[in-house]
């Protein structure tokens, strides 16, 4: 193909989540709930984990860092997706395509290690509580979260080589509402037959082996607990099962995406709603509803910034402000 014929893509247009212009108030009002949550609900667990020292165990430290990511996953993108409902037209830059690209496989390859960091942690403590402090140190601790970040990083740069080379000369419309790595690829203008297989290969083994040390992880535990006493199994099944849903929630749409490749674009678009926005607003709601600790932490936490009669003052005081 000659080159100077060429016109080389500068920016992609996401068709978003709906072509209808008359959802787009609705979606624009709903998802910015929905976004609000999600801060808000990850930021009152990393809050309350760093306030009471009660917490200042290993399961909470990763927790929070679990909170933390879910905060990065879902601000990728989700910011842009609001913004775009209020616009007819959603273009993105090409430079700002490939840091969606980057950003978007470096917190879910790093929310796939703290996954499994948190199910080591409960591998020791149910398995070998004797040596848990031991093995479970601030040092080791610190080193597991580093190390999710350190596989996030290779695993996204790993992704991004795949792509930051193409040639993009033609179509430029991306059926997303952020710019998803395999449709991406699909717009360049050479056979992308094997880098789609690489890419692919890449995101399924990180997932397909995750998914498998967490289910091998949680199957000896299971076993464990059923040898236990039964007030130990009721406590350990109460956060085992916390824990299996959250993994179940996340490694779905995930695997189905990227092991699945051939699923329809709109199953994609659900799915990638599913894991950017529905898993992060879940996180906090799982964790806490079924842990009497963290539900007493955030009463003494309330208790202590939101006295008795601080609330329904607040609330007076803008009122009053707004009559005059």
């Amino acid at each position: 193909m000659n080159e100077t014929n060429l016109s080389w893509v500068t920016e992609f247009v996401l068709l978003g989540l709906s072509n209808s212009q008359e959802l787009q108030p609705f979606l624009f009002f709903i998802f910015s709930l929905l976004y609000l949550a999600i801060l808000l609900g990850n930021f009152l667990i990393i809050l309350t984990v760093t306030s009471d020292s009660r917490l200042h165990t290993p399961m909470y430290f990763l927790l929070a860092n679990l909170s933390f990511i879910d905060i990065c996953v879902a601000s990728f993108a989700t910011p842009k997706m609001i913004a775009d409902f209020l616009v007819e037209r959603k273009v993105i830059s090409f430079d700002a395509c490939l840091a969606q690209i980057f950003f978007v496989h470096l917190f879910t390859g790093s929310e796939m290690v703290i996954l499994v960091s948190m199910a080591y942690d409960r591998y020791v403590a149910i398995c070998k509580p004797l040596h848990y402090m031991t093995i479970m140190s601030r040092r080791v601790c610190i080193a597991l979260v580093l190390f999710s970040w350190f596989v996030g990083f290779i695993h996204t740069t790993s992704q991004l080589a795949f792509t930051v080379n193409l040639p993009f000369c033609g179509p430029n419309q991306v059926d997303s509402f952020f710019c998803d790595l395999p449709l991406v690829t699909k717009l360049a203008c050479i056979d992308t037959y094997v880098v789609s297989l690489l890419i692919v290969a890449d995101s399924g083994f990180l997932s397909m082996s995750s998914f498998l040390l967490l289910v091998v992880s949680y199957t000896v535990i299971l076993i464990t607990v059923r040898n236990r006493s039964s007030a130990s199994m009721k406590k350990a099944r109460s956060t085992l099962t916390a824990h299996i849903t959250v993994v179940i929630l996340f490694f779905g749409p995930c695997i189905f995406i990227y092991v699945w490749p051939f699923s329809s674009y709109s199953v994609d678009k659900v799915l990638a709603v599913f894991y950017t926005i529905f898993t992060p607003i879940l996180n906090p709601v799982i964790y806490t509803l079924r842990n009497k600790e963290v539900k007493s932490a955030m009463s003494k936490l309330k208790s202590r910034y939101l006295k008795p009669g601080q609330v329904s003052a607040i609330i007076r005081n803008v009122l009053f402000l707004e009559m005059k």
